[in-house]
């Protein structure tokens, strides 16, 4: 079968399109067809070594994939030949086929394509997890995210309007903040032409934000956190940026605000069964077109280093696809 292999540390245009060989089936395992492959941003940190999980050489990149079950391994019963699913892998998306944990392989609706469930896993995860497990929401309040239009921003605007909070989107450009208000932004502000602090504090009528949603780090989180409102939390979700702020704690003092941690990953770890539970109901919610699981583009195999250079220059509103 065909995959995108990283045999070392390298740029998107350093990866190789090889043959290997098909996986098979182990003891918990199932084989899946993959039709669809959705792409990160912490898929170019993680071929070029700079992300916290480093897998052994050679691997592809892309954790989220859906597909068929093409075969299953002894011991498992939940599903069958046939059976169309997704799965968060981690990596080895980037192939035909890939072996997967049967528990973590979970079933996706008939009506629910297979590019829009690859693409739902991550972000609308990562999304769901921020505001429902760790954000304390209450409806009305005012949620600001930064990088809305990409992938997990673009979560997080949607799902905090489905939980009846006023969603701010940021953004760096007019395009992105119109595309972020066709997805459950009420407001916007374009932090290229407008001061963040000063644009936020102008949005909530000097109260500040309730809840500020930022993958994005870098410049533009103390701008964000200045402009919280009492009692506020600020959801660290990740770093887009590159840099990792380092944020004045006498902040956290004056606000009476937290600082809150969302570590996605660890917490779909410890917390499997609400994990598998929190996605079927997003699998269900693109299904019934409550929550758009948008598409950005597709591009085939082969073709993964440009779609990584999309993701890398902050092309895309919405998900990466590659179709293997």
């Amino acid at each position: 079968m065909k995959a995108i292999l990283c045999s070392q540390y390298c740029e998107p245009d350093d990866l190789v399109f090889a043959d290997v060989e098909d996986p098979v089936a182990g003891e918990g395992q199932v084989v899946i067809a993959i039709k669809s492959a959705a792409l990160n941003f912490f898929d170019i940190l993680m071929i070029q070594g700079k992300y916290q999980i480093k897998p052994p050489f050679p691997f592809s990149p892309a954790a989220e994939v859906a597909g068929v079950v093409e075969s299953i391994g002894a011991g498992v019963t939940s599903l069958k030949v046939g059976d169309r699913v997704v799965a968060s892998i981690g990596h080895n998306g980037a192939r035909q086929k890939v072996a997967a944990a049967a528990a973590s392989v979970i079933k996706i609706p008939d009506n629910l394509d297979f590019d829009r469930a690859a693409g739902v896993i991550v972000i609308y995860g990562t999304a769901l997890h921020a505001l429902e497990d760790r954000a304390s929401p209450k409806p009305g309040e005012t949620l600001a995210v930064l990088g809305a239009a990409g992938g997990t921003g673009l979560a997080a605007c949607e799902l905090g309007k489905l939980l009846g909070l006023k969603v701010i989107a940021c953004a760096s450009s007019d395009e992105k903040l119109e595309f972020a208000k066709k997805h459950g932004a009420e407001l916007g502000l374009n932090y290229a032409k407008e001061d963040l602090k000063e644009g936020l504090k102008s949005l909530t009528g000097g109260k500040g934000v309730d809840i500020i949603f930022d993958p994005v780090g870098g410049k533009y989180a103390e701008a964000a956190l200045r402009a919280i409102a009492w009692e506020g939390r600020f959801m660290v979700i990740g770093f887009a940026a590159g840099d990792i702020p380092k944020m004045p704690l006498n902040l956290a003092l004056l606000k009476g605000c937290d600082i809150r941690g969302v570590f996605w990953g660890a917490w779909v770890r410890q917390n499997h069964e609400k994990y598998r539970a929190s996605i079927t109901k997003l699998l269900n919610w693109a299904a019934e077109g409550k929550i758009s699981a948008h598409v950005d583009r597709t591009f085939p195999l082969e073709k993964t280093a440009e779609a990584m250079k999309v993701l890398g220059g902050r092309q895309a509103m919405g998900k990466v696809i590659l179709h293997p």
